[in-house]
């Protein structure tokens, strides 16, 4: 029997598909809220991982998606971005997304985010996002995420 998908994860399918990818949404059996997590559910390496990360440059939210393998440098990255690059506060991130915390997608949000990707996410040839909710996940390429959010290639160490 099928469960249906969380609302968050359901909005994230259609925006998939909105934008040119097959939306397929992979529902885990229990909860994926870290990159270790994810990565051992999965059976992949953490650097095969998208983590979505928002953080403040300057005021303005932005959207980082991670490498499971790496933290973001936020004064070095902020230094590239020219800016500062601070965390976001939670209900920033909750505004910004609509999604919970610790399930952030990479698209589907209220507003289209500046996003920027951890270039050292290429060296993986498929790489796994969450979804919009804590238990769900989505297959993708590097190439296949600058497309579908429209995100600009950064080194974040």
């Amino acid at each position: 029997m099928s469960v249906p998908l969380h609302p968050t994860a359901a909005h994230v399918a259609d925006t998939l598909i909105a934008r040119g990818h097959p939306g397929v949404v992979q529902a885990q059996a229990e909860s994926v809220r870290t990159a270790a997590q994810a990565a051992a559910a999965l059976r992949v390496e953490a650097g095969a991982i998208v983590r979505s990360v928002v953080l403040l440059l300057d005021d303005d939210p932005v959207l980082m998606l991670v490498s499971g393998a790496h933290e973001v440098n936020e004064e070095a990255t902020g230094k590239r971005l020219e800016g500062v690059l601070a965390p976001a506060p939670p209900e920033m991130v909750r505004l910004a997304t609509g999604q919970p915390e610790d399930g952030i997608a990479p698209v589907g949000h209220p507003t289209d985010l500046p996003t920027y990707l951890d270039e050292s996410l290429a060296d993986h040839p498929v790489l796994w996002a969450c979804a919009g909710h804590p238990r769900t996940v989505f297959r993708t390429t590097f190439p296949e995420l600058l497309r579908i959010t429209a995100g600009l290639a950064i080194d974040i160490t």
